[in-house]
């Protein structure tokens, strides 16, 4: 029976933000704590059901998790290694799997992932397999000390959990044929926002394409990622890149994939509308519900979602019928003590106005806890099948619903409407704060969606961004 030691570290570290991401923002795991997983929608829960299957046993060292958001402190990765490194060092076992990012960085550590690879590469030389997300600024470390990693294939990121599995079964794989195959790297030199990396379009589209049809009937390429990168992140590695798991050399591969990744390039360096432009050509309201998305203030991003520059440009414009969702604890703490003048939003980023000041109509102040009603949706491999928003309060303005959350919640799943009674389908206009991901839920709802700028860190205009250590600008 294989012994299979299992460990995940996962953050998107957005640089550019204010603050930093502490201990306290990351929910942990230790050993035992994990197994608590096995079956749930992440990637680390079909893990833990698949090695059952294979006659696998695990080893539990830990899983740290949170939500996209600033710069981490260096404290989390040594907490991290230090519930890792005894496991790692002292324990027999046959194989390591990982569940990553692939964007973390902390305040001294540029390539976060790079770094614990090389803390295991010291303490042993077992293959190192695992998952990472497709919105990974992969590095040269993180290629040349792991032996098989396998990225995303989907934005949104509906296939994590079955990304996971891939990499799981090709592990099983070295372990039975005694093949290790290694990564090879290639970066094109490309950099392009979230809003352009989205699967169902090109340039990903073919990039994705491609990649597929290089696997198919290959006994060598054992996997080909197409990685989109994260532009959020400051790094040396930041941008594109294609990564080979193989057992020769994929030269060709790669540059095949490169050259395409060119020739597509203008595709994914996307811009938006500014939000009066876009909301003057939605008078009167089209029948059905337009989905308008603010890529500025992503939450699945690392932005604070409580961005007001949509908000403010929907009351300018009189949108009634509609709905959007603020981040701000504050504003809730003040509504369950009785007011209804508030100062909404407008905290989390020095880009943002500011706090707006509204008189509101109470509807409900309910818990946040919901269930996901798409188990495949980002928000499920990023927490499992439950997420928790805090308290929240919902309130009117105008003919506005907005719903105020104390936890700042990816709008991936619609569950977080439908648990606080707001039937989000039958609205004229809703408000995401997101950029790709959220589609996997609004797709099946949306007459229309349209995309707008507004000021925040998440800007699809890159060019606005004081990058410091990224090559590519």
């Amino acid at each position: 029976m294989p012994r299979i030691l299992i460990a995940g570290l996962f953050h998107e570290t957005h640089t550019f933000l204010e603050g930093v991401t502490r201990m306290g923002d990351f929910q942990i795991r230790r050993g035992a704590e994990m197994l608590a997983c096995k079956g749930d929608s992440s990637p680390l829960g079909g893990v833990l059901e698949l090695a059952e299957e294979l006659g696998w046993e695990v080893v539990p060292a830990a899983d740290y998790r949170a939500q996209p958001s600033p710069t981490v402190e260096d404290a989390v990765v040594e907490a991290f290694w230090k519930d890792v490194a005894p496991v790692a060092s002292s324990e027999q076992h046959d194989a390591v799997y990982l569940v990553l990012h692939g964007a973390m960085t902390t305040q001294s550590i540029l390539d976060v992932e790079g770094e614990i690879l090389q803390r295991l590469r010291a303490v042993t030389d077992v293959p190192v397999f695992g998952v990472f997300d497709l919105h990974a600024n992969f590095s040269p470390k993180m290629a040349a000390l792991a032996d098989c990693l396998v990225g995303y294939r989907e934005n949104p990121h509906t296939d994590a959990r079955e990304a996971g599995l891939i990499a799981a079964r090709l592990l099983n794989r070295c372990l039975t044929t005694g093949k290790r195959p290694r990564m090879q790297l290639a970066h094109p030199g490309l950099m392009w926002p979230p809003t352009g990396t989205g699967t169902a379009a090109d340039p990903m589209l073919s990039l994705e394409k491609l990649a597929r049809q290089q696997e198919e009937g290959s006994e060598t390429l054992w996997a080909m990622n197409i990685v989109a990168g994260f532009s959020f992140a400051d790094t040396p590695d930041t941008g594109v890149s294609f990564v080979a798991c193989t057992t020769e050399d994929a030269t060709p591969q790669l540059e095949r994939l490169s050259e395409c990744a060119h020739l597509l390039h203008h595709l994914g360096e996307v811009t938006d509308p500014p939000a009066d432009e876009v909301l003057s050509t939605l008078k009167p309201l089209p029948e059905g519900l337009t989905v308008l998305v603010e890529p500025s203030d992503n939450i699945g991003g690392g932005a604070p979602g409580d961005g007001t520059g949509l908000l403010r440009a929907l009351i300018r414009h009189g949108v009634s019928n509609a709905a959007i969702c603020v981040n701000d604890p504050e504003s809730v703490r003040e509504i369950e003590a009785g007011a209804r003048h508030i100062h909404l939003g407008g905290k989390g980023s020095r880009l943002d106005a500011g706090p707006l000041d509204l008189e509101v109509e109470l509807v409900a102040l309910n818990d946040g806890r919901f269930e996901l009603e798409n188990k495949n949706s980002h928000l499920a491999s990023m927490c499992g099948d439950f997420f928790d928003m805090g308290r929240c309060a919902v309130v009117r303005h105008a003919g506005l619903t907005i719903l105020i959350t104390s936890v700042k919640t990816p709008p991936f799943d619609l569950g977080q409407w439908h648990s606080q009674g707001i039937e989000v389908e039958k609205l004229g206009v809703v408000a995401v704060k997101a950029a790709v991901a959220h589609r996997a839920a609004y797709d099946q709802i949306a007459a229309r969606m349209l995309w707008v700028d507004t000021p925040g860190p998440c800007s699809s205009n890159l060019k606005t961004l004081p990058y410091m250590h990224a090559r590519l600008r």
